[in-house]
């Protein structure tokens, strides 16, 4: 056990799904899972591990933003032995090539964060998904008809952006969408030699000032979940 995780030796998968609300992975366990079983619950984190069409599979919030975020990647890596971890969240949409709905899987994750750069002697760290998993996630999409957007993402340590003029310039470079947690997955399974992929859904769209309802993303979030699921299997 940890000090935020009460999980016992062997109750994670190798396989984790990571939402950024611990109630998104009590959904993801009661929708999607078989024999789904609670296994942590420190500070209303949950996580449970299951089966997905024969699969052990965990899923697990990890909270908002990348300090968060970092301690449980860290702590599944390094004390659960967790060996793919993927994100599944929401962004806000950025670029005019991304749409409400849009499943947008991040190639790789800018960010305004110091964290990565105090893990890598204060320089620049390209955070990257792990090409592998990437790949497999891809050839699924296509398997089963879903559109996707693949490109960059930016991990912001700030909801309330005192810069709304920046989000001009990630349009500008590229940027697909914004969230807070992908550039840390990116970084921590580097670290840590696992494999690590951020799976969004665009829930709003910043510039056009678009965003879906509650019950548009639950059912928007079930094509993205269902796609990490098939890409694992």
């Amino acid at each position: 056990m940890t000090p935020h995780i009460n999980a016992n030796s062997g109750d994670f998968a190798e396989i984790c799904l990571l939402p950024g609300d611990p109630l998104r992975a009590k959904y993801i366990a009661d929708k999607f899972l078989s024999n789904a079983k609670l296994i942590t619950d420190v500070r209303g984190m949950l996580g449970f591990t299951g089966k997905y069409r024969g699969v052990t599979v965990s899923t697990m919030g990890a909270g908002m933003g990348m300090p968060s975020a970092t301690i449980y990647y860290t702590e599944i890596i390094k004390y659960y032995s967790v060996k793919q971890l993927i994100r599944v969240g929401s962004c806000g949409g950025i670029s005019e090539a991304v749409n409400l709905r849009d499943i947008v899987i991040g190639m790789g994750a800018c960010t305004d964060s110091k964290t990565n750069r105090i893990r890598f002697g204060g320089h620049d760290f390209a955070a990257i998904a792990d090409f592998s998993l990437l790949a497999k996630t891809v050839d699924t999409a296509k398997k089963l008809n879903t559109n996707i957007k693949i490109g960059n993402l930016f991990s912001s340590d700030d909801f309330y952006s005192v810069e709304p003029e920046f989000f001009t310039t990630m349009a500008k470079m590229g940027v697909l969408g914004v969230e807070m947690e992908a550039a840390a997955l990116y970084r921590v399974c580097s670290e840590y030699k696992t494999q690590g992929l951020a799976i969004c859904t665009v829930s709003d769209h910043i510039p056009r000032q678009e965003a879906l309802s509650t019950t548009e993303r639950t059912t928007s979030f079930n094509t993205m979940i269902e796609l990490a699921l098939e890409s694992i299997i």
